[in-house]
């Protein structure tokens, strides 16, 4: 089955210090804050436990304080959570991104009536 592209806006971030956020990585942030497990919130967004395992390593090393925290095994059987950092850089990247989708409604309907049907 093939995805058809979501209409809509897609903003990535670029971060004074080199890293990016953008819509996977705050998808993974989301998941994983649903979740409470990184290979859960993985597996919902169809992405490999190594790839969100990389993506968590470069957010954690983009920020002063980690983004995500997790514990191993145990009686509790691990898990991870969002920091407050991370429920602030996951808030801050939604109010972006919705300010931005709606700073650029009208231009987007425009480009929708130019666009030919597939």
């Amino acid at each position: 089955m093939s995805r058809s592209p979501k209409p809509g806006l897609s903003l990535r971030l670029n971060l004074a210090n080199g890293g990016k956020l953008g819509p996977g990585k705050a998808a993974l942030l989301d998941a994983i804050r649903d979740h409470g497990s990184i290979s859960k919130a993985a597996e919902t967004l169809s992405m490999s436990y190594p790839r969100a395992l990389k993506l968590i390593d470069e957010l954690n090393g983009d920020f002063a304080s980690p983004v995500i925290t997790s514990s191993h095994g145990g009686a509790s059987r691990g898990g991870s959570a969002l920091t407050p950092t991370g429920e602030q850089v996951l808030q801050l990247y939604i109010e972006a991104r919705d300010a931005a989708d709606t700073a650029t409604t009208a231009m987007q309907d425009k480009l929708k009536r130019l666009q030919s049907p597939k």
